[in-house]
């Protein structure tokens, strides 16, 4: 390829709006520092909550430029959250006895990130769904109790979506 065609190259790609993905951040210059309160937590999943909460404040940290902290009055912005709903059920059955061999656990929550200083609304999402399946051994010498592993899946898939549609305003 001549020199020629690779300037020709760079400038139509460059000038047809390509861009790397997920790099942008559409939140206001202004903020700085976000606050993440643990969640409400309207289920009786136990500790639910609280894994959720942290796993969005590590998936903050990680990818983003922002000062995560607890307390709502020293923020710029405050993401606020309640889990709705929490369900298990099983979704794959052992034909020999007839126990659950596939279970799903879904979770819904509400999230909104407010900007304090002008109460204005930059992230509201009223119906934040998320699933994960897991396997039940029917064997019941190889049992293996794998839930808890399936909700820490669960909030680390959902802290990396809220984070990315925040960043996107998506």
């Amino acid at each position: 390829m001549t020199r020629r065609h690779a300037l020709a190259l760079t400038s139509l790609l460059t000038g047809c709006g390509y861009h790397v993905g997920g790099k942008s951040d559409l939140l206001p210059k202004t903020i700085q520092t976000i606050a993440v309160p643990e969640f409400k937590n309207l289920t009786v999943r136990y500790k639910f909550a609280d894994r959720l909460t942290g796993a969005i404040v590590r998936e903050f940290i990680s990818r983003t430029k922002y000062h995560i902290i607890a307390d709502p009055t020293q923020a710029d912005a405050v993401l606020t959250g309640t889990i709705l709903t929490f369900a298990a059920y099983p979704t794959i059955f052992d034909p020999a006895t007839g126990r659950a061999a596939g279970v799903q656990i879904q979770a819904n929550m509400q999230l909104t990130l407010t900007e304090r200083a002008t109460g204005k609304v930059l992230f509201n999402r009223p119906q934040f769904d998320f699933r994960e399946r897991y396997e039940v051994s029917v064997d019941q010498a190889q049992y293996f109790e794998e839930s808890e592993q399936a909700l820490e899946r669960l909030s680390r898939d959902a802290a990396r979506t809220l984070v990315s549609a925040i960043l996107t305003a998506f």
